[in-house]
């Protein structure tokens, strides 16, 4: 045979049936015919390499070896079929050895795993049809870059000699590969590099987002209103956060990891921004708090986003990748969702009658009714937050407008009407934070409007604050390393290089610079929740995301849709993140199936992170603010740090910015677990240690290769700079 000049193509999803000759006697464990060393062309495709040896089941004994005899090659299949697997073979694309466990089984010639599935001699999964046809899986990703690996061996049926069919799928969707390889997509509607139709991608963009829709506009309704500013302000807040979301996500896509995640307004940088919101020179302030207030946030943020930029451009990020593993990342991401405990159902508590219902709402959209589909789509679970929230925000204006919130007395108009009555005065919280026409967002928010960089003026820079966000931002780069781990393996991809985690991060920091001069009150890290969307939508694509983005760009310049957004009254609000923290803690959690979540070491460390990471805040924030104005109770712990807490060094700047961090939650638990997790002795395996894609992986596989590589002009300048993986 001559081998490279007629190559199968590889570009669509064909099946190949070997059937055994039934005129004549065949060697046990071996074919007629000999197979021929491989003579490269000049010019040939690495693919063709890759099909030929896999297609004729060359395998070398040395590594860069021309060659190899048939009954060498043959050898090994007895020995497989004798029960006794070879442990390592050599790829014969990569030149590496690789390491196969395979449990021996009498299944002619193929092993069985611990759940039943069928593996052939290398490791393969295979399915059986009804007809006794075996179906063989190759490597794939799923857009048609799978990769044949089988050897053309005969097999025969016990009892039906000469009559055995072996069926190969050269392209399954789905199918786990043993030989070193990465599975294709399970279940997806859209890989990562499929372009669905621009129907589709419109579709599936928006649906994308509106599945996240609770973690992108909701951090505005907590935040400014404790900043002093007005419906306006939080209409405008809203419509820059969904600006920079857009802008930052499109960046990320292109220039970052290259994985399908939207960036935005993270729960990350929301307890430290109420720690310093309620710093107490800050509370007694009467005119121009709110532009204060968020310069001052304005310029803490871009000081933490620059360290963040030189943590990625510098690559030590990559090493640092080295000391985060699952269980230093699931008690942290876990802490940050816990952390708001004290502020959900305290404030959802106030009206009773709107955010129970909201809540009982979203967990039967998403617990009871996940397996209902409705056109062949999963709309409960899909559209769980925004679904919910518009049926109940519905309800709400019909207590409204009946009177359910009218007091004798009493005017709607608050806080103005109501201070100067003493008898109106109890229910002036409770009709600020249930009624649904308090906000007059609507009715003075302009139709088109643009967000511009330093809308709210010069930042201001400190030196505490700004160590608070250089902190914060070390927490959500840990955030990010988390995700991208967790989403690549949702893509069924390889998991990134160090180099592209670095890029991802430094691309984070470089996108909350944009988010501190824009003035959104909150830096721009990816999203713990894409996880979750992802699972739910079964959407990866790349393109999708980057349509998405782009209707909230569009969506940002329309006025009137951060104001109606900013209409939601506060209580349902509340409600809404109760289930959004809930479900950011259990994310968290869900990074332990990386690691051997039964070992005593595991749990212990997990255990004591969270317990030390609550109980210590604890301990700082009993330091009662020093002012005359009431706080609400669900303010009191953030407010703790900016008064005279336990540290004390008799340097003012210091002392907050120690009693600021140690009141933090989620950077406690980091601390804890990742001392804990570093020192304490365990295995690889038992930590879960993370283990990274290599370059030379990367670079042997085209497909992989593009998911991850930069846009060819982008690369070109950016050459280089190998920390980052260009």
């Amino acid at each position: 045979m001559e081998t490279g000049s007629k190559s199968e193509s590889l570009n669509r999803n064909v099946a190949m049936s070997v059937r055994g000759g039934t005129g004549k006697k065949k060697q046990q464990g071996g074919i007629a015919g000999k197979v021929d060393s491989f003579v490269p062309r000049s010019e040939h495709n690495p693919r063709e390499l890759r099909s030929w040896a896999k297609r004729t089941g060359f395998v070398s004994d040395y590594s860069g070896e021309a060659g190899t005899s048939g009954s060498a090659k043959f050898e090994a299949l007895e020995r497989r079929r004798e029960g006794s697997s070879p442990k390592i073979e050599i790829d014969p694309v990569v030149g590496r050895t690789r390491q196969n466990e395979i449990v021996p089984e009498s299944h002619g010639g193929a092993t069985r795993g611990e759940n039943g599935a069928v593996f052939d001699g290398r490791g393969r999964k295979e399915k059986e049809n009804e007809g006794g046809e075996r179906k063989v899986g190759f490597n794939g990703n799923g857009n048609g870059h799978g990769v044949s690996a089988v050897a053309p061996v005969n097999e025969e049926k016990e009892g039906e000699e000469g009559n055995g069919d072996v069926k190969v799928n050269v392209f399954p969707e789905g199918e786990e590969v043993g030989d070193g390889g990465w599975q294709g997509p399970l279940g997806l509607k859209c890989g990562l590099k499929e372009n669905p139709g621009i129907v589709s991608l419109i579709y599936y963009g928006l649906q994308h987002y509106l599945s996240l829709a609770g973690s992108l506009v909701l951090i505005p309704l907590v935040m400014i209103p404790v900043m002093g500013g007005t419906d306006k302000d939080t209409a405008t807040v809203i419509s820059t956060m969904l600006f920079l979301s857009g802008i930052t996500t499109i960046l990320h896509s292109y220039l970052g990891t290259r994985l399908p995640l939207v960036q935005g307004s993270s729960f990350v940088y929301l307890a430290p921004a109420l720690v310093i919101i309620n710093a107490q020179e800050y509370r007694n302030l009467t005119e121009h708090k709110f532009r204060h207030i968020m310069r001052e946030l304005q310029g803490a943020i871009i000081v933490g986003s620059v360290f963040q930029c030189i943590l990625g451009f510098s690559g030590l990020m990559s090493i640092l990748l080295r000391l985060i593993n699952p269980i230093v990342v699931a008690p942290t991401v876990a802490a940050v969702g816990l952390a708001f405990f004290s502020y959900g159902f305290p404030q959802a508590g106030t009206c009773p009658e709107i955010t129970i219902p909201q809540i009982a709402l979203v967990l039967i959209f998403t617990l009871y009714l996940r397996g209902i589909s409705i056109f062949g789509r999963h709309l409960f679970r899909i559209y769980a937050v925004p679904l919910s929230l518009t049926i109940i925000w519905i309800y709400a204006s019909f207590l409204t407008a009946g009177g359910a919130y009218n007091y004798k007395g009493c005017n709607p108009d608050i806080p103005s009407s109501n201070i100067l009555l003493d008898a109106c005065r109890k229910h002036a919280y409770t009709m600020k934070h249930c009624r649904t026409d308090v906000s007059n967002a609507l009715s003075t928010a302009a139709w088109v409007r643009m967000p511009y960089p330093l809308q709210w003026g010069i930042p201001i820079f400190h030196f505490r604050t700004s160590i608070i966000m250089v902190i914060v931002s070390l927490v959500a780069s840990v955030d990010s390393v988390g995700t991208y781990r967790a989403t690549s393996l949702q893509v069924n991809s390889r998991p990134p290089t160090p180099g592209v985690v670095s890029r991802g991060i430094a691309l984070e920091g470089f996108c909350s610079i944009l988010a501190g001069l824009w003035g959104s009150g909150t830096g721009a890290t990816t999203l713990t929740e894409n996880m979750h969307t992802i699972d739910v939508t079964k959407v990866a694509s790349r393109k999708v995301v980057v349509v998405g983005a782009a209707f909230l760009i569009m969506f940002s310049f329309i006025g009137k849709v951060g104001a109606l957004l900013a209409s939601i009254p506060l209580a349902l609000a509340a409600s809404v993140l109760c289930f959004m923290w809930a479900l950011t803690a259990a994310l968290g959690l869900s990074n332990l199936q990386y690691s051997q979540s039964a070992s005593f070491r595991n749990i212990t460390i997990v255990g004591v992170s969270l317990f030390l990471g609550m109980s210590i805040p604890a301990y700082f924030q009993q330091y009662q603010a020093e002012s005359s104005l009431v706080l609400p109770s669900y303010l009191v712990p953030y407010a703790a740090a900016a008064s005279s807490g336990p540290f004390r060094s008799g340097i003012k700047q210091l002392d907050f910015a120690i009693n600021a961090l140690m009141s933090l939650n989620m950077v406690v638990t980091l601390l804890v677990a990742f001392l804990l997790d570093n020192t304490v002795p365990g295995s690889q395996e038992e930590r879960g240690v993370y283990q990274w894609s290599r370059a030379e992986d990367i670079a042997t596989d085209p497909s992989q290769q593009s998911e991850y590589s930069l846009p060819k002009k982008v690369a070109r300048c950016c050459c280089r700079f190998k920390c980052l993986g260009v």
